[in-house]
This record gives C-alpha cells, structure tokens and sequence, in this order.
C-alpha cells in the first residue's frame, strides 16, 4: 500500500504551535506527530533574525533525528526569519506558516486591503506583506505588532475578560479604521483570542488563523507526494521541550483542547547530543 508512516515533525518557540497541531490533527488524525517547543530560549518574536535562524536550525537538526517526512515551522517569527534558510539546508521538506496564510488572505480579500496582526519580529521582518505581493502585486497590506496577546493567552484570560477586551480595542480600533477585508491572526496563540478580537472587528472583517491555512498546505503536499500515512490507527503526539515541561502540560491543553500526555524535557546536553540515539 502506497504511504509514508514516518511522523511529521513541528516546532514552534514555545507553545503556540499546538494550535497549528491542532489543526494538523483534525485533518489528518492517523499521522504520527512529533513537537519540540524551544520554551527554554522563548519568545522568538523580540530577537534578530540572526538568532531566529540560528534557533530553527538547531530545532530542525534535533527534530531529524526522528526521521521525519516533513518539518512544519510552526512559529511566525520563525517562519518569517528562517524559512529560506531551512529549504536551502534541510534533506526534508520544509513547510512555514507565512505564505499559506498570506496565500489564502489575498484570495479572501479580492483586492480589498488585508490587515496583519503578529509578534514585533514577524511584523518587523515585513514577511507577510512580501508574500502577499507575489499572489497580487498590488494588494494594500497594514500591520500592526499586538505583543500582549501573547501573555494573555498563556496566561488563560478569558476572552470576555475585561484586560483581554481592553487591549483588543486598544490594538485593533485603529485597524478597523482603515477597512480591510481580511485580518490575519499571524501569530500562534492569536487563534486563543479569537472571540476578543472578532468582537472589535465586527462580522464584515475576515479573520484568518494562519495555522489553519498551514495544515491544509501540509495535507496538500502530503497529498501531491503520496506521503500520507497508510495506517488505518489513530497516530499520537510527542512533544519535548526544552523548559518546564509541567507548565507546558498545563498550558497545552487550552492550545490543543485536550490533555498534552506525552511531553519530554531535553536537557541542552541532549539536544546539542552529536549521538542521535541520546534520545530517540
């Protein structure tokens, strides 16, 4: 039977992918997935670019050890910094969560303004507006950092919580100003105040999860390869880290709207281990 059961491997900065796994678990429940959170060297969002792409290479050349057959860059800022990098030096496909977002937003918006909203670093990088250019070149794109999402939504603030609506209104007041059609929720932990924000900016504005678009970019390719795995059982999660693995139980489960069992710390020993069998 035609198939490859290897996993597919995600990583994020911390623990926003989950929601991109989420995703990837609803569309394609019997794959094997396997997750690394760097919640040991997050947030991404506030470093150079340098340092982003130092970080995924060495994310991606720990997740190779489980032989995976493709990597999701399931991080913005990563996405942003590191993508080209990562395409040019891995043996593996490589999938971000830029373009797929970007890609699906300008088809939405049929040449109204697209707004995004992410972390200082994948807004600074201008990655989403580069590649919204290369579906239309003459797509009108505003951005703007929301850097307290973020702790909001680890923090579990509710999003009917006073703080939660005070800063949606905050940010987003002046984007609805400007009319787009579409909002992009470029940042992986957005999607945790999607009711927040939808609130401010009304039904006449699109809001668009970038890792939603992200996993129906992997079944597509998946798909196009015949990659898809021919087990007719449930696959399962891994996840390590490289911090704190109790709170990133706690916190998983609002990500990924169930329990997080399986989750493994690797200590800097064994994630910079020359011997691959140091984990696996």
């Amino acid at each position: 039977m035609p198939g490859d059961d290897r996993c597919i491997a995600v990583f994020d900065s911390g623990i926003g992918g989950l929601t991109v796994v989420r995703e990837l678990q609803r569309r394609l429940p019997n794959e094997e997935i396997v997750y690394f959170g760097d919640t040991a060297r997050v947030p991404y969002g506030i470093k150079s670019g340098e340092t982003v792409t130092r970080f995924a290479k060495e994310n991606c050349d720990f997740l190779l050890r489980f032989d995976p057959k493709l990597i999701v860059v399931a991080c913005n800022t990563a996405s942003a910094a590191a993508l080209p990098a990562l395409e040019d030096s891995l043996p593996v496909p490589v999938c971000g969560v830029v373009e797929p977002g970007a890609k699906a937003a300008v088809l939405q918006a049929q040449g109204h303004t697209i707004a995004v909203i992410a972390t200082e670093g994948t807004i600074n990088s201008d990655a989403y507006r580069r590649a919204m250019k290369r579906f239309d070149k003459d797509v009108r794109v505003v951005q703007k950092p929301c850097p307290l999402f973020v702790p909001l939504a680890e923090e579990g603030r509710r999003c009917d919580d006073p703080i939660t609506r005070a800063v949606a209104r905050d940010y987003l007041d002046p984007i609805v100003r400007l009319d787009p059609r579409v909002l992009v929720l470029g940042c992986t932990h957005y999607p945790l105040l999607r009711q927040a924000i939808a609130e401010v900016t009304g039904d006449a504005i699109t809001l668009l999860d970038s890792g939603e678009q992200t996993a129906k970019a992997v079944v597509h390719r998946l798909k196009q390869s015949d990659s898809l795995s021919a087990r007719d059982n449930s696959g399962r999660l891994h996840c390590y880290v490289s911090d704190n693995p109790q709170r990133f139980r706690e916190l998983g489960q609002r990500f990924l709207e169930q329990p997080v069992v399986d989750v493994t710390w690797i200590s800097p020993e064994q994630f910079f281990a020359h011997d691959p069998k140091v984990v696996v």
